[in-house]
């Protein structure tokens, strides 16, 4: 376009010298190669008088070369730090998955569907976290906000998450698998000067052959129970948050609820039911998912979408949000099962 506009300019005026910024702008769109073809090209342009484009000599065409030059080497040194970024966000992102994996489409014959959104730009992991792994004792989930949010938390995270994995293959009780995650943080508290660690938490279990689910809670909400198109609280009796050392020796017997294949259980974070609209409004889970759940795309990308709506953009805070269905495949969670009934009593706890 510059080369037609001069060649209809008088020729007392020259316009080809503007040439000379086309190099710097290539440099931060281009690699060095092609930021080089674009300051050949213009040299020879601004060099050869016979084109008529401009009339370089001297100090004029050795300005436009330096400037080329330079141009090359801004692009060499942005590409290269342009691939050292991508290197380092690809290990970090490879690092925090390793931490908090994607929730598995089905555990034993638990089905699963997470969401997950740090509050922090850019991360992938908060001060949020939650797993559903199968053990010889069933499949167990967990569900936890740690203190703080953003890359301040996801040490705590990745220590607890450790325990309760550990937990899952080696605890009899779930309540045993609460104490652990409870002395893990009191020890990395320990580790640290004024350090005051602390996490609320729901376990949840899978007992094999048994149609009911055993609850502990740890200063944590309490799960949502969707049967139908009927939302109720379960009613669970609020422990201690975790890394208080308040959970004693003996902790309180988890709550039993019955389940029958098709119900849903729903466990959340606060930042999921402690989100405002512009009027400062709390998002109501509880009201909105028998809604939700007709959706098509399932019940946690519903929510999401919902929440996002309701809080105009999303919430600040890191958002966890665990659904777990029983289907009728119960041969799943019979095999290999060492737990049992465990005395089969049910405290009477339900859903409320």
């Amino acid at each position: 376009m510059l080369v037609f506009v001069q060649s209809i300019t008088p020729g007392d005026v020259e316009l080809g010298y503007f040439l000379a910024g086309l190099p710097p702008v290539a440099a931060f769109a281009y690699g060095a190669t092609g930021t080089a073809l674009f300051a050949a090209t213009v040299l020879v342009l601004v060099g050869l008088p016979s084109l008529g484009i401009a009339h370089a000599r001297g100090s004029d065409l050795a300005t436009v070369a330096a400037i080329g030059l330079l141009s090359v080497v801004v692009a060499w040194v942005r590409k290269r730090r342009d691939a050292q970024l991508v290197s380092v966000r690809t290990v970090a992102e490879a690092a925090q998955l390793a931490v908090l994996p994607p929730v598995p489409e089905r555990v034993g014959a638990v089905g699963c569907a997470g969401l997950y959104r740090a509050a922090q730009h850019g991360t992938l992991v908060g001060g949020d976290l939650y797993d559903v792994r199968a053990g010889p004792y069933g499949v167990r989930a967990l569900i936890g906000d740690v203190q703080g949010h953003g890359l301040a938390a996801v040490g705590t995270v990745a220590s607890l998450l450790g325990a309760f994995r550990e937990g899952v293959l080696d605890d009899v009780e779930l309540t045993t698998v609460a104490a652990r995650l409870d002395r893990r943080l009191l020890a990395d508290s320990a580790a640290v000067e004024h350090a005051e660690l602390f996490a609320t938490a729901v376990l949840l279990e899978f007992p094999p052959g048994l149609d009911l689910v055993r609850i502990v809670s740890c200063g944590h909400p309490p799960p949502l129970l969707l049967r139908g198109f009927t939302v109720s609280e379960v009613d669970v009796a609020p422990g201690p948050p975790l890394g208080l050392g308040l959970a004693g020796p003996t902790p309180a017997a988890p709550a039993e609820i019955p389940v029958i294949p098709g119900d849903r259980l729903v466990m959340y974070t606060d930042g999921v039911t402690e989100a405002r609209d512009a009027a400062g409004n709390f998002y109501p889970l509880a009201a909105r998912m028998p809604v939700l759940a007709t959706d098509p795309a399932g019940l946690a990308p519903a929510v999401w979408r919902d929440l996002r709506s309701f809080t105009g953009g999303g919430p600040r805070d890191d958002v966890a949000l665990l659904v777990l269905s029983l289907d009728g495949d119960r041969d799943a969670l019979r095999g290999g099962g060492r737990g049992g009934n465990r005395g089969g009593k049910r405290p009477g706890a339900g859903a409320r």
